[in-house]
Parts: structure tokens; sequence; C-alpha cells
């Protein structure tokens, strides 16, 4: 529960978290800790049992991946090693990918990991089975793949 009441001073802290005045609001505590501690599982699996748990993060109605809740991962690079809702974008370099408002989310997701190893960035992303971008918090942290420096999210969508 301390965990969870510390996320809004680490949001206002961060660069990538958006000024006061902007539309975006951080996802409820309850949800953002849920997330965070769902991210912090998984990494710990991922350094435990390297790519060979992808099959149980990519498993619909787990607890890894429900609703529209599901984990990434991508190395420091911008390669992504795994995207459980988007399997399409595994191995593409996605470090200079621009949200619908101009973000580069996956620069972020590594400058926030390099400095501060986890954190929360915010950027527009379509929703599972849909098109349209919805507002969408991640929480990243750093974590290791096989050996490969990396990171791995979750998230959750706002509006």
């Amino acid at each position: 529960m301390l965990r969870a009441l510390l996320i809004w001073p680490v949001l206002l802290v961060l660069g990538t978290a958006i000024p006061a005045f902007a539309k975006r609001s951080p996802p409820p505590v309850h949800q953002a800790a849920e997330i965070e501690a769902l991210v912090n599982k998984a990494a710990e699996m991922l350094e435990e049992q390297g790519t060979g748990a992808f099959d149980a993060f990519r498993r619909k109605g787990s607890s890894w991946r429900y609703g529209d809740v599901y984990l990434f991962v991508v190395d420091l690079r911008g390669i992504v090693l795994f995207n459980a809702a988007h399997p399409n974008r595994e191995g593409r370099d996605l470090l200079h990918e621009r949200d619908a408002d101009g973000k580069q989310f996956h620069r972020d997701f590594v400058e926030v990991v390099s400095r501060s190893g986890s954190g929360w960035v915010d950027y527009m992303f379509p929703k599972p089975g849909q098109s349209a971008p919805s507002v969408k918090w991640s929480y990243v942290c750093a974590t290791r793949v096989d050996g490969v420096e990396a990171l791995i999210g979750a998230g959750v969508y706002v509006d």
C-alpha cells in the first residue's frame, strides 16, 4: 500500500510525466499498484526463465494477460522482443516510433529504465482489437532476458 501511495510523486518527478494542466490523468492508485506488481513479478520470472517465460505471458485469461492488460518486452536498443497483444511488433526496431501525438514512447521507456530503473510513461496506443489510439500509461522496469539488458512493461488505458 505504501508503494502505491508513492507512485504519484514519482509520476511528477519523471521527465515523461505530463504537465498537470494536460488532459491525461494517471491511472487510479489501485490500478497502478496492480500493474507495478504484475510487471515486477514478470521481471523476476524473465530473469529466471528467459524467453521461456514468453509462452506463459502470451496466454489470454492468465494472470499475465487479462482484459486490456498485457506484457511487452523491449531491449534497450528499442527492439521489441515480446508483445503479447501485438506479436507482429516482435523483432522490430521501434525506438523512434511515434504515437498519434508525436511522442517517441519506446525511447521514453528506455530513458526511464536507464535513468531510474523503473517508472511510468504516458502515450497514445490502440486497445487490443481496436485501431483508434487511446490514452495509455505503462509501467516499465529494467530486466535481463537471456543476458540481454531489456525492459518489461504493462499498462492501463485510462480513457
